[in-house]
């Protein structure tokens, strides 16, 4: 099945832009609409603007950050944004992710121009985006213009998969197995973004009982996803790498560890992407299988065909 994921309409190519033009992505349509099941929404239609339309942006005003007119100032759409967020909600809830587009005064996830006095500061966030941000707090939310960074895009569709997985998991009706279940399957990842946090979310499954699981998932999803938002750093990689080696100790001669060290390091030192000590790790758990590492998502977080790791 593909996965639930918000988008602003003009970037599938539909002509709802201001001036009636579309911003079409080529790695979203071409790449991610392959996993992804995109579920489009443009809110300056919504409330009515129309195509072609006069163009609207952010003014920091004595009533707070409003969305006003650029030509028309009496024009002011900030209320209608904000509700339309809000009547959105229920349509959003089973969102797994959601991609905005960069620099819109409606849908801009961050550093969106806010004129004050006359000059523009990249200090805001879309009315619409800003809501459905407040709403869902939780939710892995991106800018089309980020994912053109390597780093940026693994995440982003690393906490996507997370959290369909998660969702499956509640649909599927929580138990405190389940919940130990998918916080082993989620560990190393989780260890790979935040050493803390990996602790932390650690100590809260452990104090799950039948009593209070409701409770505990109710904080371990918001805490999961704020840790997974941290970008791993090669660090935190490497930290992982080493770890999963020692599941191989007594399974490797001295000259397959040797190689295996000789890989990691050289990831460290950035001469080879991610996807290489992975493979080489995979090769040799083909041949010495551990429950533990087999059903944990680190290796393989997402499809292989996106070639996430091959960049990092």
């Amino acid at each position: 099945m593909k996965i639930p994921v918000g988008i602003s309409s003009c970037l599938l190519g539909e002509k709802v832009r201001y001036d009636g033009g579309h911003k079409n992505d080529a790695y979203i349509n071409g790449t991610l609409s392959e996993y992804f099941d995109f579920k489009p929404f443009c809110p300056e239609m919504a409330i009515g603007m129309g195509v072609p339309r006069k163009p609207i942006r952010l003014v920091q005003t004595d009533d707070g950050i409003r969305c006003i007119g650029v030509k028309d100032q009496t024009i002011d759409v900030t209320r209608q944004l904000e509700a339309c967020a809000d009547n959105q909600q229920p349509q959003q809830t089973d969102l797994c992710g959601y991609i905005f587009k960069k620099d819109s005064p409606s849908c801009g996830m961050e550093r969106v121009k806010v004129f004050i006095n006359g000059q523009p500061r990249r200090t805001g966030s879309g009315i619409f985006a800003q809501r459905t941000m407040e709403h869902f707090p939780y939710l892995p939310i991106e800018e089309e213009g980020r994912l053109g960074d390597p780093h940026l895009r693994e995440n982003f569709i690393q906490r996507v998969y997370v959290l369909y997985r998660w969702k499956q998991l509640i649909a599927s009706g929580l138990t405190l197995h389940k919940l130990t279940q998918f916080h082993s399957q989620h560990k190393l990842i989780i260890m790979s973004h935040h050493q803390n946090d990996y602790r932390s979310l650690g100590k809260l499954v452990a104090t799950a009982t039948k009593d209070n699981l409701t409770e505990v998932a109710d904080q371990y999803l918001p805490e999961l996803m704020a840790a997974l938002k941290t970008v791993a750093t090669r660090g935190n990689h490497v930290n992982v790498l080493q770890h999963i080696q020692g599941y191989l100790k007594r399974a490797l001669d001295a000259d397959d560890k040797a190689e295996l060290t000789e890989v990691i390091e050289r990831y460290r030192l950035g001469e080879l992407p991610l996807i290489v000590p992975i493979t080489l790790l995979k090769h040799h758990f083909r041949k010495a299988p551990d429950d533990y590492i087999s059903n944990s998502y680190y290796m393989t977080p997402h499809p292989q065909e996106l070639k996430l790791l091959n960049l990092l």
